[in-house]
């Protein structure tokens, strides 16, 4: 589906599963607010050559108008962008790069439980050979160390200000406990300092710099991985600084889509799906 009129100046990109996991292309106009004329397009597939061809088919001088265009770290919604809007800035949404971030920390934290599982079966195994009954070491919060890894996850994601009470204690522990979940932490925070504190491109590139010097001295394998990827993108990820734009809008709208799919209990008939989703937002 095609609606050229509905071209703008400031579009979003992304995926959407319709229906057994088969992925279309969604493309969004930010100005209409997820209502009626919010489609430019929905085109079946997500490779460069399936979408760019149709996108092709909206009048270069429409194209040019548009000047930004969001989307995720994906190189393939990339590649589609800059061989279609040629004048548009592309700008990677930083909720899918800190989310990058995050996932390193739960990284680490899902491997330490999992260590922490893997020894707390051992000593089971043990206890049972010598016919005792296994009590698992507890610490002050009341937490045993397959507990606390796991009660860990929500408190990762948040500033240390916006801990409750329950969940400082827990950090003080595992951080005593796991030094290296709180350098992962340390890092993710600061990461996430980089938008949040600055005002322009240059004070952003300055603060990613010094990320990039910290993740280098604290030699966390993920995080070095991580770093690689932000680099690559580090142009697309700065525009964020320009007009503080975000993937919002795709997300959002790929949620009415999901709503509405849920809303019929699945797509039994995909061209009427598709032609219901045309008169709603075409």
């Amino acid at each position: 589906m095609l609606f050229s009129k509905n071209n703008g100046q400031r579009l979003s990109i992304d995926e959407v599963a319709v229906t057994n996991g088969e992925l279309y292309t969604v493309i969004t106009n930010k100005a209409a607010h997820g209502k009626r004329g919010a489609l430019v397009a929905m085109i079946e597939g997500t490779k460069v050559t399936d979408i760019a061809p149709i996108l092709a088919k909206i009048p270069l001088i429409q194209r040019n108008t548009t000047t930004e265009v969001t989307l995720d770290m994906a190189e393939n919604m990339e590649a589609i962008v800059r061989s279609t809007f040629p004048r548009a800035k592309l700008v990677t949404d930083r909720f899918h790069v800190q989310q990058l971030v995050s996932d390193v920390v739960q990284e680490i934290r899902i491997g330490l439980r999992r260590e922490a599982i893997k020894e707390e079966n051992e000593k089971i195994k043990q206890s049972r050979k010598e016919k005792k009954r296994y009590r698992p070491k507890t610490y002050e919060n009341g937490d045993t160390k397959k507990q606390l890894l796991a009660r860990s996850r929500y408190l990762l994601f948040k500033s240390s200000s916006k801990w409750l009470k329950q969940q400082k204690e827990r950090a003080d522990i595992v951080f005593r406990e796991y030094p290296e979940l709180e350098k992962a932490y340390e890092l993710s925070m600061m990461f996430r300092s980089c938008y949040e504190h600055s005002h322009s491109i240059p004070e952003a590139q300055e603060k990613l710099k010094n990320w990039y010097k910290k993740v280098d001295e604290k030699q966390i394998d993920s995080f070095i991985t991580a770093k690689g990827s932000i680099r690559l993108h580090e142009t697309t990820i700065l525009n964020y600084f320009l007009n503080r734009s975000t993937n919002a809008s795709a997300d959002s709208f790929n949620a009415k889509l999901k709503n509405f799919r849920a809303l019929v209990r699945g797509v039994r008939d995909k061209k009427f799906y598709l032609f219901r989703v045309a008169k709603l937002y075409g």
